[in-house]
């Protein structure tokens, strides 16, 4: 005989015992709003605020014409980006349409299966549906822009790379590394994961598969990192959080900077703006030393854990950049997203705030974002309720994942299990002495069956 900790009881129904209802409410609500997404994105409906398809034939495309010829646009300080980026710019001509709707139908299928992974993961036992609805909801209120930004593909990689990193943490350190080297803020999803081997083998395929793809591209091709050089005369971004008290004091008469395009994006260039700077970059470093703090003093965990963290450290980095740019909430709500696949996350009312925050960033770009380059009073109080929104959901986040991790963690109910493999169930796992409680902690949800439950 040996003990082993039991898991929490819970519904046993499987994948046909949910109600088809549920599944048909979401299939039928992801393809209502992604047609009207694409009507919007083709332009058989008008959207407010204009044309949002320049990005993808414009700058995407000149950007695939440099890229073909085995460099990087370098000498455009518009590419922002590692060189990981190169990949998905080069994706769209691997079909055979035009570049820009070869591009939507890639952004379409990496959208498909985001949701597909998030309705998989809410069907097995301990888990909801409610992040799947959180995608399938959050999506379509950023507009059709978010089918013209290449963030929604490097989203369902990082989505699929952290919803991976339970049972499969090597696998979801290769998704997740495979994100960071296209965009950096995939590797934040690692920031959770507890010691021992997963955080071994996640954090090492990570950094294994970020570095051999790095490698490779800057091996082949000319100006693989030049956009670092970029990065230091950036001023700061109209949209971002450190902007509102420039914009503040322009409504007031006493900032005389002026608005322009700045390295690919409109920034606010003069005065204060060397010490907002600064100050963003402080918040930064002060929120991940914050993090590390959290990371090492953390008592007890749960299977939410990991996502809780990932979502708190994407918040921080957020807000205390000096770009927000909106194709960034797709980001947030992505990973907010996968809290949500767990009952018990701590981040619930982080994602309403996230979600609340969406349809803002619809009416700030690109609806009156003229009038927020002007600084116009109605434009800034919409930036102003959407970024306050955003700093609130960072603020809460840290605070609920700080007080969910707090306290030792009580040791579950025991029951007898029979040392002969008959025992248990085909469909369960085996009980290994040693490691029981870590794996009944951490992968409780996520078991097929439960475990057999005999008293003696």
């Amino acid at each position: 005989m040996e003990l082993a900790p039991a898991t929490e009881p819970g519904s046993s129904r499987g994948r046909l015992g949910r109600p088809l209802g549920a599944l048909a409410a979401l299939g039928a609500t992801w393809v209502a709003t992604r047609a009207l997404l694409v009507l919007l994105a083709t332009g058989v409906l008008k959207a407010p605020g204009g044309d949002v398809t320049a990005d993808v034939w414009m700058i995407y495309h000149a950007w695939y014409g440099v890229l073909q010829t085995g460099t990087f646009p370098f000498d455009d300080v518009t590419w922002q980006y590692p060189p990981g980026a190169a990949l998905v710019i080069l994706l769209p001509g691997l079909l055979p349409w035009s570049y820009l709707v070869s591009f939507w139908v890639i952004c379409g299928i990496a959208d498909a299966a985001a949701a597909a992974l998030l309705v998989r993961t809410g069907l097995r036992r301990g888990r909801a549906l409610t992040g799947a609805w959180m995608w399938v909801v959050g999506v379509p209120l950023l507009g059709p822009m978010i089918y013209n930004r290449f963030d929604v593909i490097v989203t369902a990689v990082a989505l699929a790379g952290l919803l991976a990193l339970i049972r499969r943490p090597a696998v979801g350190g290769l998704l997740l590394g495979l994100g960071g080297i296209v965009k950096i803020w995939p590797l934040l999803g690692l920031i959770g994961t507890p010691s021992g081997r997963r955080t071994r083998r996640s954090w090492t395929l990570a950094a294994a598969t970020a570095v051999s793809i790095g490698f490779l591209l800057t091996a082949g091709m000319n100006g693989a990192f030049e956009f670092l050089a970029f990065q230091k005369d950036r001023g700061i971004e109209v949209e971002s959080l450190g902007a509102l008290p420039l914009h503040f004091a322009r409504l007031a008469g006493a900032w005389d900077g002026k608005v322009t395009m700045n390295y690919g994006s409109p920034e606010m260039l003069g005065p204060w703006v060397s010490v907002i700077s600064k100050v963003m970059l402080a918040g930064t470093l002060l929120g991940f030393a914050w993090l590390l703090l959290w990371r090492y003093t953390s008592k007890r965990r749960s299977a939410a854990t990991m996502y809780d963290a990932a979502l708190c450290a994407l918040l921080i980095f957020v807000v205390t950049s000096r770009v927000i740019s909106p194709q960034y909430l797709v980001w947030l709500v992505g990973v907010a997203a996968v809290c949500l696949t767990v009952r018990n996350s701590s981040q619930r009312p982080v994602a309403l705030l996230i979600l609340i925050a969406c349809p803002l960033t619809l009416v700030e770009f690109p609806t009156v974002f003229t009038q927020v380059l002007a600084s116009e009073p109605m434009a800034v109080a919409v930036l102003a309720a959407r970024n306050l929104l955003l700093l609130a959901a960072a603020v809460l986040s840290c605070v609920r994942l700080w007080r969910s991790t707090r306290g030792e963690a009580p040791l579950p109910p025991t029951v007898v299990l029979d040392r002969e493999p008959a025992a248990l169930p085909a469909a369960g796992y085996p009980v290994r002495p040693g490691i029981a409680y870590e794996q009944d902690l951490l992968d409780g949800i996520d078991h097929p069956g439960a475990p057999a439950r005999q008293h003696r």
